[in-house]
């Protein structure tokens, strides 16, 4: 090999670091903010990452993903996304309940958001509509407060006797049903308002000792994002005062929970990265219509069951998506 030809190897051999270093540098950014924590998210995110596949990015090839986790600390929020808003990202992914999608919209109004809700992100005031959301934001929703008939009417075939249903509330649900609410220390106990961790578990035990003292017949858990990053402490105090107790997601169930009926979380979660995706490749938010959750999963925990002493009735079981044994 003649001495030029091999300098002019060597000097591209010595480009070759740099450029790859100019490629992940051009590379978007996802911001991704969350209201609890990565280890029980596990398969959400990996339904999130085949959504951002499907819409032609994969994480650490064409797209990086900057994660920021509240760990259950709503207060932490709006820290974090004014941090990715600071970073200026090119789409913030605002999931696990509407205090993300709040914090998000609050840091910016420029960066899109992409949001997985509960509520009505309408009534929040996130999106002017659902079919034409306008200004920056997206998203998901995921359709488990509209549910509450249907998860009455499920735990009413799991209890017959069940005449009395308590209502805990998750703060900006809106239980349709004639259900009673628990009062206590000047606010419901779950509330999504902002508190001391403390306080709100003072609240917690308040309400649970009320319902030791009166015994409804069940109790009707909200859907929202404290209760899900509290769902272990949840069940554990159901459990302990022998309460027969619906939720709205599959991981109550997973958690000992005894009956979940609501939307299939991770298809949702896959939406999201859909919609980011095509964020990334120059779609406006205001030109995706915020999707409504069409898919739905009931769950029945029959360990939980067998402990509580009811047999669930075999239509039941034979209607469920997932048993858990």
């Amino acid at each position: 090999m003649k001495r030029r030809a091999f300098i002019s190897l060597l000097g591209g051999a010595a480009a070759w670091p740099l450029a790859a270093n100019a490629q992940q540098q051009t590379m978007p950014v996802i911001g991704f903010l969350h209201t609890t924590s990565p280890d029980t998210n596990a398969e959400r995110l990996r339904a999130f990452r085949r959504g951002l596949k499907d819409a032609g990015f994969v994480e650490g090839e064409n797209v990086t993903v900057e994660y920021r986790w509240a760990e259950g600390q709503f207060g932490r929020l709006p820290v974090l996304a004014a941090d990715l808003a600071r970073r200026n990202v090119a789409v913030i992914a605002a999931t696990g309940g509407s205090p993300a999608a709040l914090a998000a919209k609050a840091a910016t109004a420029t960066i899109p958001i992409v949001f997985g809700i509960f509520d009505d992100p309408v009534r929040l005031g996130i999106v002017a509509s659902l079919a034409r959301p306008g200004g920056n934001a997206t998203g998901v929703n995921f359709f488990n407060v509209e549910l509450a008939a249907k998860r009455l009417e499920l735990l009413h075939e799991l209890v017959p006797a069940a005449r009395g249903c308590a209502h805990q509330s998750g703060g900006r649900d809106q239980c349709r049903e004639p259900v009673k609410r628990l009062e206590c220390g000047g606010g419901h106990p779950g509330s999504e308002t902002p508190g001391s961790q403390g306080e709100q578990q003072r609240r917690d035990r308040c309400a649970f000792a009320q319902l030791a003292r009166e015994r409804p017949d069940a109790l009707f858990v909200g859907s929202g994002a404290f209760f899900l990053s509290r769902r272990i402490q949840l069940v554990h105090l159901v459990t302990r005062h022998a309460l027969v107790a619906t939720y709205s997601s599959r991981d109550y169930a997973v958690a000992g929970g005894l009956l979940t009926y609501g939307t299939a979380v991770t298809d949702a979660y896959h939406q999201v990265g859909v919609y980011a995706g095509r964020i990334l490749k120059g779609v406006k938010p205001a030109e995706l219509p915020v999707m409504q959750s069409t898919k739905f999963e009931l769950v029945i925990n029959r360990q939980t069951a067998t402990t509580l002493g009811i047999d669930v009735p075999a239509t039941l079981l034979a209607r469920a998506d997932e048993v858990i044994e």
